[in-house]
């Protein structure tokens, strides 16, 4: 049955359009997944990174850095719809500050970047088929993003959900669209490749890109790491931030104990019983940022080499047809990590960056702080911190979804004084609240009000 499922699966991404090396990236895993693969990585196999370099001790010249961001391109992963914040559109099309979106703020950083330094400094975006329309629509406001001809977006390769108990690719006649899932964000270098994107950079005579998620506003354009990236001759280079108590979820690198290689660990490649290790941030010390670098030239010649398909490590997601539905059919989602592709080029190499470098926004609670003056937004897009970030927790049964976080806290309150902010239970904020301190707020049973000017914590 699973041969003619992968038969199946690959007639229906042909006749969706999907292009030729996609669709052998996904054979590739396909064949991984009947065979057993699990994409566990087992911490007796691995050996923790201790001591990467850090670019607090770099030292790069004006020229260096000038040279080698003249020669970068920025990316920017856009795929997403923020569906854990309540979003039906770009995630990034979402307001951080001021009236202005991710988008806005990266479009400001990378200008500021371009005049600094006289780079051309193009601005690519990998969207998926339901962030394409929306977030074109409103780069187009921007009349001087297009560099020598370059595209401002590509779009990233969709594959069919499989059915978990025979691999053949789900039917869903009530939303089709559900019948369909992303590859994860290791499709970037397919995606690239297949689109004919890469081919053009090159040709256009740039060496170097910067890759980051979009609603990490932390990683914008940096001469300083282009500098030092191009003076190394790394095929390719990741960002890591030193780990806190907090920073438990994300990814870390590791050292292969077969080959010495630096490999990518994420969540969902450690056994449930070996989590305590993932975790610990005193064995792993630096988590994986998402931010990467790597050159042009070489990855085209590890694709070439490799027919498009990198042979990243698979990641296998069991979920359901319907998200929002747990009676609906179970399904396998086949995806990769980009930065999984450390592994694949030998001579890779990181760097530990500083925490400036690293600002997403996953939830409401990291949404709040950047809408706060714990950071001020400067005239380049950059968000500045102005103080200690403080922790912050909101009740996921009252602020989880957009919608319902800005009818509770239509104004952030103060947070620059704060240690932490924690709130249970369903509480709306007036305006001019200041935080000081550690402030707990408590389930009161039904709802309840800050008060306006009201100070808490302390």
């Amino acid at each position: 049955m699973s041969q003619q499922g992968l038969e199946a699966a690959r007639q229906k991404m042909s006749a969706a359009g999907v292009p030729t090396p996609a669709i052998e990236v996904f054979s590739h895993y396909y064949r991984l997944l009947e065979s057993g693969e699990t994409g566990l990585i087992r911490e007796e196999t691995i050996t923790p990174l201790l001591d990467p370099p850090m670019l607090d001790a770099v030292e790069v010249s004006e020229a260096q850095a000038r040279e080698a961001i003249g020669a970068t391109v920025i990316i920017k992963l856009n795929g997403g719809l923020g569906t854990s914040m309540g979003l039906d559109k770009a995630k990034n099309l979402l307001e951080v500050r001021d009236g202005l979106n991710f988008l806005d703020l990266i479009v400001a950083q990378v200008r500021a970047a371009r005049r600094r330094y006289g780079a051309r400094l193009p601005l690519l975006f990998m969207n998926s088929f339901r962030t394409e329309a929306d977030t074109l629509a409103h780069l187009a406001r921007h009349d001087d993003l297009v560099v020598d001809g370059l595209p401002l977006s590509f779009m990233q390769n969709q594959e069919p959900k499989l059915r978990a108990d025979d691999l053949t690719p789900v039917e869903w006649p009530d939303d089709p669209g559900l019948e369909w899932c992303p590859p994860g964000h290791g499709d970037l270098y397919t995606a690239l490749y297949g689109s004919g994107v890469l081919q053009q950079l090159l040709d256009a005579g740039f060496r170097y890109a910067c890759i980051s998620n979009g609603d990490n506003l932390g990683a914008a354009p940096d001469a300083r790491l282009a500098g030092w990236f191009a003076a190394s001759g790394a095929p390719y280079a990741a960002e890591l931030c030193r780990r806190t108590v907090n920073d438990r979820k994300g990814g870390h690198l590791a050292i292969r104990r077969s080959d010495g290689q630096l490999i990518l660990r994420d969540t969902a490649q450690t056994a449930p019983e070996e989590m305590d290790f993932f975790t610990d941030e005193h064995r792993h010390p630096f988590f994986h940022t998402n931010n990467l670098w790597f050159d042009l030239r070489r990855l085209m010649e590890v694709l070439e080499e490799r027919n498009a398909v990198l042979g990243l490590p698979m990641i296998r997601n069991e979920k359901t047809v319907d998200p929002a539905d747990s009676t609906s059919t179970p399904v396998i989602q086949v995806e990769s990590a980009m930065g999984a592709a450390i592994e694949v080029f030998p001579g890779a190499t990181a760097i530990c960056v500083g925490r400036d470098r690293f600002q997403p926004v996953k939830t409401t609670n990291e949404l709040l702080l950047l809408r706060s003056d714990v950071y001020r937004l400067d005239d380049d897009g950059h968000l500045v911190a102005q103080a200690a970030t403080p922790e912050v927790s909101l009740d996921g049964a009252h602020y989880k979804t957009i919608q319902k976080f800005e009818e509770r806290i239509p104004q952030a309150p103060s947070l620059k004084d704060a240690t932490a902010l924690r709130v249970e239970g369903d509480w709306t904020f007036g305006r001019g609240v200041r935080v000081v301190g550690e402030a707990v707020l408590t389930d009161q049973g039904g709802p309840a009000t800050v008060p306006d000017g009201a100070t808490i914590g302390g």
